[in-house]
């Protein structure tokens, strides 16, 4: 990492505190047939769903891919809860070859995107390493990607780190779109930082 660093100039268009209007959650393949074998799959649904919560109370922009559905099966019902966020389907592991994705990133101009969803090493990996090609600001909530096997999912966040993603948390991520507790809606984010998993 230290040699990785001297060797790769730090990329200033990533340290800058995210906007909410320029920002899109990105919840990768998080489907019914995908998601039983991932490591710790109900902690990871419960980040995710923390995200989701805090981008619809602040108005951030949400969006679904899927992984041949007719194959893997649709989203869980726990992640859409009934809204109809746009979905993507496709059957590249990256998302860069759909049109209408990329439609839409340019249509609402973002700037940031939080890639949440499974498997990092796959999907998750490839997309965001393609999104980082393209000159987008791709943040990675360590605690909200997932993979089947420990290594994987390590040696996948490592990489996107070191490709020029930003690590972070969806604890921190949470707060970073909020910025202050003096806006109308922190007392609804706080409660969403206080609702701790148990299994």
């Amino acid at each position: 990492m230290d040699q990785f660093i001297k060797t790769n100039p730090i990329n200033t268009n990533n340290n800058k505190i995210i906007v909410e209007d320029e920002t899109l959650l990105l919840i990768v393949d998080v489907q019914q047939k995908l998601i039983k074998s991932i490591k710790d799959n109900q902690q990871l649904i419960f980040n995710i769903k923390k995200l989701i919560d805090t981008c619809n109370l602040l108005n951030v922009r949400i969006a679904i891919t899927e992984q041949n559905p007719l194959k893997l099966g649709k989203t869980l019902e726990s992640i859409t809860d009934n809204n109809e966020y746009p979905k993507f389907e496709k059957m590249d592991f990256s998302c860069i070859n759909n049109k209408n994705f990329i439609k839409y990133i340019n249509d609402y101009n973002f700037k940031n995107i939080i890639v949440s969803g499974i498997e990092s090493h796959i999907c998750v990996l490839q997309t965001s390493m393609d999104l980082l090609q393209k000159g987008l600001n791709i943040l990675i909530p360590r605690d909200a990607i997932g993979s089947r096997n420990k290594m994987d999912n390590h040696t996948a966040f490592l990489r996107l780190i070191l490709s020029g993603a930003v690590a972070s948390t969806t604890e921190s991520l949470i707060c970073e779109l909020c910025k202050t507790s003096n806006r109308k809606e922190f007392r609804e984010v706080s409660k969403i930082l206080k609702n701790s998993f148990s299994n």
